[in-house]
């Protein structure tokens, strides 16, 4: 997995003023790291460094060496705010991991092999993505970067559920951990419409 490292600083000044000013004249992202048995610390972040990251995928779903004045700890990222109009991130939450407990996070899903699905390349169907991304629960150790599905046998009017997904050794899907009733649709592929008699004929499974 690649491997992030980001550097901090504790930050002592508090309030929306007090933000307003380490963004607008520090070029810096307030944030806050909390979880574990350690109190919430208030910290500010380089805001290039951080907005560098962020242009990884992987930097969502992987746990990250936040130094903080000089000192490692391992986190991941839980929240971000960005600015509704401008390339501006506002804020960042990051959560304290330990490698003996299992942590709760998202995992982008990446489809593969969309171009030569049975359901596309031969039967005309048209693929539909219902989640981007997956909440797994797993040790830290065993955090994956994405979760694949592999679209290549997929044929027309079929559903692919959480279920049917393969999740890496160690790491479980929270929504089945609530029961089948959560076995939510992933991706589809539809039969299109206006063809003729199939005209008027819905998503998968109607």
């Amino acid at each position: 997995m690649t491997e992030f490292v980001l550097n901090a600083r504790t930050r002592t000044d508090m309030g929306k003023g007090a933000s307003r000013r380490l963004r607008r004249l520090a070029a810096e992202v307030p944030a806050i790291i909390y979880g574990g048995d350690a109190d919430p610390q208030p910290i500010a972040l380089a805001h290039h460094e951080l907005a560098h990251a962020l242009e990884n995928e992987a930097f969502y779903s992987h746990i990250i060496a936040l130094q903080v004045d000089g000192k490692v700890q391992e986190v991941i990222l839980k929240d971000l705010q960005r600015h509704p109009a401008r390339p501006v991130i506002l804020h960042a939450d990051f959560l304290r991991v330990d490698k003996t407990h299992k942590l709760t996070t998202r995992v982008p899903l990446h489809f593969l092999n969309e171009d030569t699905c049975i359901g596309v390349r031969q039967q005309g169907g048209v693929i539909q993505h219902n989640l981007a991304d997956l909440e797994v629960q797993c040790l830290p150790a065993d955090l994956p970067e994405y979760i694949a599905v592999d679209m290549a046998d997929v044929e027309v009017g079929h559903i692919l559920h959480i279920s049917d997904l393969r999740l890496p050794a160690g790491v479980e899907s929270v929504a089945l951990a609530h029961g089948a009733d959560h076995d939510l649709a992933v991706v589809a592929v539809n039969k299109p419409k206006g063809r003729g008699d199939e005209a008027g004929e819905g998503a998968a499974g109607d």
